[in-house]
């Protein structure tokens, strides 16, 4: 696969009917493509996936996601936002190589970082040598295997959210004001949860949501320890709300994760949005939206964000659609 083709699977979603639009862009200009499912009034979740380069199988997953909740109109009452992959930049360098960067002078630092190797299928990192999964504001810096170099896995950033992409999504989660968000990682078929300094009621709340993904994929539930500045403890520390980390297919698989193990992965995550929207419903009946944390978010319980809004950025990307490209260097 090359990462024209995976764009080109994200953009044909559009051609079956679905809303897509763009959640903001990459280091080198490229397009965080989003789709929504189902309604924007009502309680909004939100999944995003291929944060590490190598792991765009999370993509692909997401890709069949969306298809499936949109052609078999299962969505209703409220919405999902997809987010396919939070790493452009990267995910193309493990497609296509370090000859797709334009840059000799980039490649040069890339190949150096790679320990002078040309084979860059285990790569993780953005165009700028930051794991972006390391790079949130959340307890920043403070994970086992944070290394502060820039490096092709790890490196957590000179400060936190320095990262375009990291910035991109943070305003996205923001604007959209999910209240559960999964992230979809590779691999090890297991479920994170939690996150340090939580209350012992929040710790219980996603715990017992943790626990019916865990039923539903056949996944283990496991408390985050010794990891942090990820999106998942982002959305825990700083908006309160229930976040998941789910890791795909089998650790005996090799990195990156074929598309011939899409079937199985897909099989036992196909129903996991749906569910957790509706866990999502449940957990809405308990908060206040009158407290001092939902007022500053400015939730809103009717529309999130209202779909004249979303029409008409979605509208904006279809009028530039011919010259999509021309984001991405012209590639």
């Amino acid at each position: 696969m090359t990462y024209q083709e995976l764009i080109g699977r994200i953009i044909a979603l559009q051609d079956e009917g679905l809303e897509l639009f763009n959640a903001g862009k990459s280091v080198l200009g490229k397009n965080i493509l989003v789709a929504h499912v189902g309604d924007y009034s009502g309680v909004q979740i939100l999944i995003q996936g291929g944060i590490h380069a190598r792991e765009y199988i999370s993509s692909l997953l997401m890709i069949e996601q969306a298809r499936n909740l949109f052609l078999n109109d299962l969505v209703h009452n409220g919405g999902i936002y997809f987010i396919f992959l939070t790493n452009p930049d990267g995910a193309e360098i493990v497609l296509d190589g370090i000859d797709s960067v334009n840059c000799d002078i980039t490649r040069q630092y890339l190949t150096l970082a790679n320990a002078g190797s040309t084979d860059f299928s285990q790569y993780k990192a953005n165009i700028n040598l930051v794991d972006l999964n390391t790079n949130f504001n959340a307890d920043w810096g403070g994970g086992s295997q944070n290394v502060f170099c820039p490096a092709t896995e790890d490196f957590v950033g000179f400060y936190p959210e320095s990262e375009r992409e990291v910035q991109s999504l943070i305003n996205f989660t923001l604007k959209t004001k999910p209240l559960l968000t999964i992230s979809y990682h590779s691999k090890g078929n297991v479920i994170y949860y939690g996150f340090e300094n939580q209350t012992a009621e929040d710790i219980e709340r996603d715990q017992a949501i943790g626990e019916s993904l865990s039923e539903l994929t056949g996944y283990p539930l496991i408390f985050t320890e010794n990891s942090t500045g990820g999106y998942k403890d982002w959305c825990i520390n700083s908006l309160k709300i229930p976040a998941y980390t789910i890791e795909v297919g089998d650790n005996s698989l090799q990195h990156p994760i074929g598309e011939e193990n899409l079937p199985e992965i897909y099989e036992r995550n196909k129903d996991v949005p749906l569910l957790a929207l509706e866990k999502a419903k449940e957990y809405a009946k308990s908060i206040d939206f009158t407290s001092s944390l939902m007022q500053n978010m400015k939730y809103e319980n009717n529309s999130i964000s209202n779909a004249k809004s979303h029409t008409a950025r979605i509208n904006r990307f279809n009028k530039g659609r011919n010259s999509y490209w021309c984001g991405d260097s012209k590639r």
